[in-house]
């Protein structure tokens, strides 16, 4: 049965005391899965996929330029939306949430996150292994896969203005984001990788995201199949929380630090803190 803690009083308990006794839990385990969704970057300020529809995009359905078959009838225009939107990811910076996963990496010997987020706010905050199952809004490559999926290419090294699709370098097709659209499928690597994980972990901590979108809604349900740990951070109840050991209700950026200082503290009780 999931342990349900929300911020202030339940029950005689706080939300300090429950995150005590998910350190204490969390404490001896060696593999942690951190599997995150737009909440935790929500935090940081990034707009949802909708809400980046203002001004002049407002006219616009997202979900019918965020498609391989609106790219391939209109370039200029879905590289203009998504130049619109690069720019206001690139205006913020990662929370507390995202640099306390990063610390994670200082407690477990491994910890792999797992994000449908495509706004690289994990490795500017310091993750190392990160497996991003929607792409990234930061990378670009060849529409045509011209030298193998993905073709990636570097901006830097070729002409390009906000309003027009470039040109692949190598074979005269367009560039586009290398993010995955509506109708295509995840990248295979990332996906076989992340359900690996799942069905060997011994923690998995879901942050900041539904539980809905699939197949990454089914990475948790794959790591409790397998006896994993589960930990739920979100201010709501979400399809997780039926699955979850601990759910942790309030935002990441104020749950994850306090998280991360609760296991140090153990780990210097027992004389295991590598800082010290």
């Amino acid at each position: 049965m999931a342990l349900f803690l929300s911020p202030g009083k339940i029950g005689g308990m706080t939300l300090s005391g429950d995150i005590q006794r998910a350190a204490e839990r969390l404490n001896n385990k060696t593999t942690l899965l951190v599997s995150s969704g737009a909440g935790i970057s929500a935090e940081s300020g990034v707009p949802t996929f909708r809400e980046a529809q203002i001004g002049l995009w407002e006219r616009y359905d997202p979900s019918q330029l965020a498609t391989p078959q609106a790219f391939q009838r209109n370039p200029d225009l879905v590289w203009e939306w998504y130049r619109w939107r690069h720019k206001l990811i690139s205006s913020v910076e990662p929370n507390g949430g995202h640099r306390a996963v990063a610390d994670l990496e200082d407690l477990f010997p491994v910890v792999v996150v797992l994000t449908q987020n495509i706004d690289g706010l994990h490795a500017i905050a310091g993750s190392s292994e990160i497996e991003e199952l929607h792409g990234n809004i930061r990378r670009y490559k060849c529409s045509d896969a011209c030298r193998g999926e993905p073709t990636l290419i570097d901006l830097t090294t070729i002409p390009y203005d906000d309003e027009h699709a470039p040109i692949c370098p190598f074979c005269g097709a367009h560039v586009r984001p290398d993010v995955v659209w509506f109708g295509e499928s995840l990248p295979r690597r990332a996906l076989d990788r992340a359900f690996q994980l799942a069905s060997q972990c011994d923690v998995m901590m879901v942050i900041g995201t539904s539980g809905i979108v699939q197949p990454a809604a089914s990475l948790p349900v794959q790591a409790s199949q397998n006896n994993a740990l589960i930990i739920e951070v979100n201010p709501e109840e979400t399809e997780i929380s039926r699955l979850a050991d601990f759910c942790l209700r309030g935002p990441s950026g104020e749950v994850l630090p306090e998280l991360v200082q609760a296991i140090r503290r153990l780990r210097h009780q027992d004389g295991k803190d590598p800082s010290s």
